[in-house]
């Protein structure tokens, strides 16, 4: 244990200069804290105001009962009774919110020089005209026009029948010659170009325009229509069934 030089006739240890240290500290915060907390409070309540008043309509300066005043940031607020009266504590800066169905929204700013706690206010509101739209009244149709219109009206196909309409052949031949090509495809077309140059390497490729099972496949592809522009329109469809116009 270490000793401090004696000083006044006696040796102190670091313990008890710390305890000695925190006894200070301690007195200190214990005369201070009082006077603080008592400050803070007592500003604390200078700045709480006793809102109240009454709402009523700009025109006619009627009461309007059951106004929502809220406290805009604190989530808490009151109604107006049905004299349009309404009470509500409040701090000095806050921003009060009166807001009714019929009504346009007002906003209300508690000034922060108010003299003491109590404030009142007649708050008037202004009405918020809302345009409808046009509605139009028809009579009953008849026996005749219920038939006409119900035996006219077009009933969308199912799944089934938009299924079996997108199998069609001239639609899947369609999709076929302008679908492109997936990776595997190319990738394996790619391999037999590879494939068919290296057969003939150091020699000249044989000419197919002279080979007869060339031009049979040639023959085949163009009665196909492999031939055809891929980038032409699909065939035109009739509105009415929905099939494709074949030409």
């Amino acid at each position: 244990m270490r000793y401090i030089p004696k000083a006044f006739g006696r040796r102190y240890t670091n313990i008890e200069l710390l305890m000695k240290q925190f006894l200070r500290y301690f007195l200190i915060a214990a005369i201070l804290l009082p006077v603080t907390a008592k400050a803070q409070f007592e500003g604390f309540k200078d700045s709480v105001v006793q809102l109240y008043g009454v709402v009523m309509t700009a025109d006619s300066l009627q009461a309007i009962p059951a106004v929502s005043v809220i406290v805009q940031g604190q989530n808490r607020g009151t109604i107006s009774n049905d004299q349009g009266v309404f009470s509500i504590v409040v701090l000095k800066g806050d921003v009060i919110q009166f807001s009714s169905i019929g009504f346009k929204p007002k906003t209300v700013i508690v000034p922060k020089n108010i003299p003491g706690n109590q404030y009142s206010i007649i708050q008037l509101m202004v009405t918020d005209t809302v345009y409808l739209a046009a509605t139009i009244i028809k009579q009953r149709p008849t026996r005749e026009q219920f038939d006409r219109d119900f035996l006219n009206t077009k009933v969308p196909d199912d799944q089934m029948e938009i299924a079996r309409r997108n199998n069609e052949a001239s639609k899947r031949n369609y999709i076929a010659s302008n679908l492109p090509r997936d990776g595997q495809e190319a990738v394996s077309t790619y391999l037999s170009q590879q494939a068919r140059n290296y057969s003939y390497t150091g020699q000249i490729p044989p000419q197919n325009i002279f080979n007869p099972f060339a031009w049979a496949e040639f023959i085949k592809s163009w009665k196909r229509g492999d031939f055809k522009n891929k980038n032409a329109a699909p065939p035109p469809v009739d509105p009415d069934n929905n099939e494709s116009i074949s030409h």
